[in-house]
């Protein structure tokens, strides 16, 4: 049974905190995805005039979409969690009122997908003004986002669990989150790497958040577009499985 007030509670207490730290926590989710767009957008495409039909500004423009969702869900969920745990107590607090740990993580987990879905709109908005042409698809983007940072911030907190200390994150950002969001179609097309590469990628969800985001803004495609949904549908059921049974462990023993 779900327990409404309880979830009301600590989505309250996030609006809250959010209105002391959202420029400085704005500014890292928004800047460093439009600065790739930029970086990329425009330097590599005064070289390349178009990728699978799109100009490239188009291309990475809509790709990302996805890496800002990336960042604003799967960093907040490890470290934000991580702290919140190992130094600030704020779970033992929270624990001894009338709530556990799965509505918890459950709805700091809705709370970081709120935001993913907001800020993956930013590097959208800077496309539109070096010529991505808007269009009606483009208002499903949020909701994209939204499902996508879900899946990562359950993701992000599971890994706050696992980790030794903090600095271990490190070894997390390089092996895992750095090649999710290169290997996911953002920058360059998928058919361009060995078939090896092109399966495994094919299990990042997000490459299934840059596919709906790219189908959104050009043109849905079906039942493929379905599968990509149900991909991260699948993902966010499984992340928040092991976010919720993970930290139980870490919390309560």
């Amino acid at each position: 049974m779900i327990d409404v007030h309880a979830y009301a509670g600590i989505l309250t207490r996030e609006a809250i905190m959010f209105r002391r730290l959202w420029v400085s926590t704005t500014f890292a989710s928004i800047v460093e995805p439009t600065i790739y767009l930029l970086a990329f957008g425009l330097g590599l495409g005064a070289l390349i005039s178009n990728i699978n039909g799109y100009s490239y500004i188009e291309f990475v423009g809509t790709g990302s979409v996805a890496t800002a969702v990336l960042f604003s869900s799967v960093f907040t969920g490890m470290f934000t969690t991580y702290v919140r745990r190992v130094y600030q107590k704020t779970y033992d607090g929270l624990l001894s009122t009338p709530v556990d740990v799965s509505e918890i993580m459950t709805a700091e987990g809705l709370w970081i997908a709120a935001k993913a879905g907001v800020y993956g709109c930013a590097p959208l908005l800077v496309a539109m003004c070096f010529g991505l042409p808007p269009s009606w698809g483009m208002l499903a983007v949020p909701f994209i986002g939204f499902l996508t940072g879900l899946g990562f911030g359950f993701f992000g907190q599971w890994l706050s669990g696992l980790v030794p200390s903090i600095d271990s994150f490190n070894y997390v950002t390089s092996a895992l989150i750095t090649p999710l969001f290169l290997v996911a179609g953002t920058f360059f097309p998928l058919t361009q790497l060995p078939q090896w590469a092109q399966t495994i990628a094919q299990i990042n969800p997000l490459y299934h958040c840059v596919e709906l985001v790219r189908h959104a803004v050009f043109g849905w495609e079906g039942w493929a577009d379905v599968w990509n949904v149900a991909v991260l549908i699948m993902f966010v059921i499984i992340a928040r499985y092991l976010s919720i049974r993970r930290l139980r462990k870490r919390l309560i023993g």
